[in-house]
């Protein structure tokens, strides 16, 4: 649950690395939440088809799309990548394909301009 709350927690911080851990349990968390939204939008009787969105779930959406964008923007920092290549999610089908690919791909072992590498560090912290 860590890995949900400090994305949030950092609300809209763009600078510093994302490990890959961080980015995925924070998506997959997300994911989960967001179909519990869902559910709850489909009981109370919220859900619209046509919009594919309810209530609950669009303020859920609308409320973590800046956490979600800072996560990413880290994520990206990480594999020595600028922010502004998210903006590749407005291609259609090939930039969705070009940002998973990026968050799938391992973090710089040295120290680059957003930072140094967050496994290092988390590796010191536990010692």
């Amino acid at each position: 649950m860590k890995y949900f709350i400090e994305p949030i927690k950092n609300y809209a911080a763009f600078t510093g690395r994302a490990t890959r851990q961080q980015y995925w349990m924070f998506t997959l968390i997300y994911i989960l939440f967001y179909i519990a939204t869902i559910i709850l939008d489909v009981a109370l009787g919220l859900f619209d088809e046509e919009t594919g969105y309810g209530l609950f779930s669009m303020v859920y959406t609308i409320g973590l799309l800046l956490p979600y964008l800072a996560l990413l923007a880290r994520r990206l920092h990480d594999i020595g990548r600028s922010a502004w290549w998210i903006l590749l999610i407005v291609i259609p089908l090939i930039g969705p394909i070009v940002i998973l690919i990026f968050t799938v791909i391992g973090s710089q072992q040295e120290e680059n301009k957003w930072g140094p590498n967050p496994h290092t560090e988390t590796a010191e912290e536990a010692a």
